[in-house]
């Protein structure tokens, strides 16, 4: 399995701290590269610009799940597994992430002809969730009534709604909570 590249994975995160603290116009590539303890070669070896930082988002995400799955205990249930995940990137989208900086992301991704970087199936978050859901039909907790492409498929779609509405609704609710009522509704379906 892919694994995130920690310096890049580092100037994303920081970068995204002070668009959250600063705001995006007032964070200025160099903020970012002191912040993060790197140099302007590997700030440009991964980013041509701030503005490709705005494409980053996904990596951010990965980082965080990469995080979330070093804690997880390898005997938790798999289906209570993708639901924590989805739980907890969602909680720290509320906290770290502006409203109008992820807006723009899932603008972009609806209005782009070139890389949807939200779908990119070689991320680790797809493959992660492809693992989770394989070991959980394995397991007998997940349907193998739906294949895993098309279990994945419903996550992601899932996950993926939720924070469009969150998005459409200018993030006037609690994104975290919002989630946890609504993720079982959505995904319940497959649970065994």
């Amino acid at each position: 399995m892919a694994r995130i590249n920690k310096t890049k994975a580092k100037i994303t995160k920081v970068a995204w701290q002070l668009f959250h603290e600063k705001g995006y116009s007032e964070t200025t590539i160099d903020d970012i590269i002191a912040a993060s303890g790197t140099s302007k070669g590997s700030f440009y070896h991964y980013y041509s610009s701030k503005d490709e930082l705005l494409s980053s988002l996904s990596e951010l995400f990965d980082a965080k799940y990469e995080e979330v799955m070093q804690t997880l205990d390898p005997q938790m249930n798999s289906y209570e597994k993708l639901l924590y995940l989805c739980y907890t990137v969602h909680d720290m989208i509320e906290k770290e992430i502006p409203i109008g900086l992820l807006s723009s992301l899932y603008s972009s991704q609806v209005i782009t002809k070139g890389d949807k970087h939200l779908q990119n199936q070689d991320r680790y978050y797809y493959q992660i969730i492809t693992q989770i859901i394989d070991e959980g039909q394995q397991r007998g907790q997940i349907t193998k009534e739906m294949s895993v492409r098309e279990i994945q498929r419903l996550y992601t779609l899932a996950e993926r709604a939720i924070i469009y509405d969150y998005c459409i609704c200018n993030g006037n609710y609690s994104l975290g909570e919002y989630t946890r009522a609504t993720m079982p509704r959505l995904f319940g379906s497959v649970k065994i």
